[in-house]
Formats: C-alpha cells, structure tokens, sequence
C-alpha cells in the first residue's frame, strides 16, 4: 500500500509538472537571472529539484543555455543531473525501499541486490541512452532498488553527457538554429537515440535470456533434453 501510494504520488506530480505545465519557467529564468554572479549555482539547484518534480530535462537544459551559453551551460546542465538523480534517489529509497523489498520477497530481493552490485552503474548509464523514459521517474525506482548514490552520482554525470550537449546547444542556439553548433547537436542527438533503442532492445533480450534460465521465473529452459532435469540434477 505505502509503494502503491508513492507511485500514485509521483504519477500525479508528473502530470503537473510535466504534462499541465504548472510551473513558470520564463519565470523560474528570470529569478535565476536577478542572482547575478552566483546564477549558475543558483540553476543547478533550482533545476536539480524541479527535475525530480519531473520538469523535462529537455527544457531544464534548453535554459540553461540560453542563460549561460553552450561551455558553462553544459556543466550546469550536468549538475542539475546528477543532483536530480541524487535527489529522486534518495527519494525513493526513503519511500519504497523496503515496501519494493517486501513486494519482491527475500530470495529476489537478494538476486536484485547482487545484480546491482555487479552492474548498478551501468545501468544508470544505460538507462540515460534510452529515449521515452523520465530520468527522474528511473532514478525514483532506482533508489527503491537500492541503487547505491554513487553509482547514481557517476552513472547520471556520464549518461547524460549527450543529451546535456544536444539540449543545451540547442537553447544557446535558439536565434540561430542553421549554425554548425545546432546541426552538430542534432547529429549527436540522433547518434545517442539510435544507441539507446540498440541498448533496449539488447538489454530486454538480455533479460529474456536469464529469465529462461531462472528456476524462480516459472519459465523453463528452452533446452528441452538438460533444462529442468539439469535443473533437480
């Protein structure tokens, strides 16, 4: 029930906050703006935590291009991701953590907890490269997973490098969408979509592949002479 409504919760901010659009970003800009010297800082901050409120990235980082420029609007664009994933994880592992862990049962819990120590960080980094998925939302079910913070930390600072790049050159390209800047953008964001859609798909199959070896999964062993005799023997 505490996992159920914590979903629920997250669901209902996304649809404010990214869907209804109930936050002024023109506004957010302008105060960022009015803090002068320290605005930058100020940006990663302030974007950090609207990120995991779930404002797209895409606008975050836009922005902060258009404030900064494309070098210190980069590395603005990369704080705010990581103190987003930073943020949501913490988020998540507060809130469902154990409830996710209750729901699993022990035994898969466990396994879960091994796969993470072995590959947590990539799939952070993994997960980055895929289109359509909410980083703040992954980075919720991420820390309910267990996910340690500093393979969120490093996963979300290299993973997001690309998109960081293609979003913020493109808000500081904005009056001049025909530069080389803006087409070398686009380029890279249409080389890290087809990356992301290659790592999906090889991560489900992947995925397919242990769950027809897993004794817990309930699917048998496509070998139909050694797989579940193998298995009792």
């Amino acid at each position: 029930m505490r996992l159920a409504v914590f979903a629920g919760f997250l669901f209902a901010l996304f649809y404010l906050v990214a869907v209804a659009r109930v936050i002024d970003v023109e506004g957010v800009r302008r105060a960022v703006s009015a803090t002068g010297p320290a605005a930058p800082l100020t940006y990663v901050v302030v974007s950090a935590v609207l990120g995991a409120l779930f404002m797209p990235g895409s606008v975050l980082a836009a922005g902060s291009g258009l404030l900064f420029g494309p070098v210190v609007g980069i590395f603005v664009t990369l704080g705010a991701a990581v103190g987003t994933a930073i943020v949501a994880s913490l988020v998540g592992r507060r809130a469902g953590r154990a409830s996710a862990r209750a729901l699993l049962g022990t035994k898969r819990a466990d396994r879960i907890d091994a796969l993470i120590e072995r590959r947590g960080l990539w799939a952070v980094v993994g997960q980055r490269f895929v289109p359509g998925i909410s980083d703040a939302l992954a980075s919720y079910a991420f820390g309910a997973f267990g996910v340690p913070l500093w393979q969120m930390a490093v996963g979300a600072f290299i993973g997001s490098a690309p998109r960081a790049f293609v979003y913020t050159t493109l808000g500081a390209s904005i009056r001049n969408l025909s530069s080389p800047l803006a087409y070398t953008a686009i380029a890279v964001w249409c080389v890290t979509a087809i990356v992301g859609a290659f790592a999906a798909r090889h991560g489900y199959q992947h995925w397919r592949e242990h769950a027809g070896r897993d004794p817990d999964s309930g699917v048998p062993d496509s070998d139909p002479e050694g797989g579940t005799r193998g298995r009792q023997r």
